[in-house]
């Protein structure tokens, strides 16, 4: 069984999953640390719980799930593995900033991490944490290489920003596209069993079943 720890990080909220499984194998998806307090904070439960990090996932790559990555490759050597659709988004990072939080911070920040890639992941692609397996969905529309990561064992789906409680992630940013990210949900995460727990980027955890039955914007 995989264990699944939450944490809030950025000035916009994104959530950052620590995923282990029962020998102390773990990966870190969507690393958005802000600031070395944030950082530290992740790094000191890795530390408690004897967890050692053999992998750095981004469900995609928009600013607030990345901004963790440069200390990922500063203390742990570790490139981030994501889909190449999103490749593009990565090398666009000070754009993607400014465009948020203006110029100002957005000179201010260091972005030469931007230049280590890991891993690139496509549809049905197995990554193993020790003893489990995550399955990658290629779920495409809140960006062009947006991912979702199950584990049938648990019955788990980290769905980023595809899928949220009672919503879905915004299509107009760049590569964004609405009845892509429809046709996403339906045809590759209502596919899995109903009681499924999901854990989006942002905000609290559902089930595939309470999505079907009640998400205004894909329900059946």
């Amino acid at each position: 069984m995989l264990r699944i720890k939450r944490f809030i990080f950025n000035p916009i909220g994104v959530n950052t999953y620590v995923i282990s499984d029962e020998r102390g194998s773990s990966a870190l998806i969507d690393c958005g640390c802000w600031t070395e307090t944030e950082w530290n904070q992740l790094t000191q439960y890795l530390t408690q719980n004897n967890l050692q990090v053999t992998h750095l996932i981004n469900t995609h790559l928009h600013l607030d799930h990345v901004f963790g990555n440069q200390f990922a490759l500063r203390d742990m050597r570790l490139k981030p593995s994501a889909s190449p659709f999103d490749f593009p988004l990565y090398k666009s990072l000070r754009s993607q900033v400014a465009m948020f939080f203006g110029e100002q911070v957005a000179s201010n920040l260091s972005y030469s991490f931007t230049d280590s890639l890991g891993d690139s992941l496509s549809d049905g692609d197995i990554i193993k944490i020790g003893e489990e397996e995550l399955s990658v969905i290629w779920t495409p529309g809140h960006s062009p290489g947006g991912l979702c990561f199950y584990n049938s064992s648990s019955k788990i789906l980290i769905s980023g920003d595809t899928l949220f409680q009672m919503s879905i992630g915004r299509t107009d940013l760049v590569g964004g596209d609405y009845s892509t990210l429809i046709d996403s949900i339906k045809t590759k995460l209502f596919i899995l069993p109903p009681d499924t727990v999901v854990y989006p980027g942002h905000g609290d955890t559902t089930t595939i079943d309470y999505e079907m039955n009640y998400n205004p914007y894909v329900g059946l």
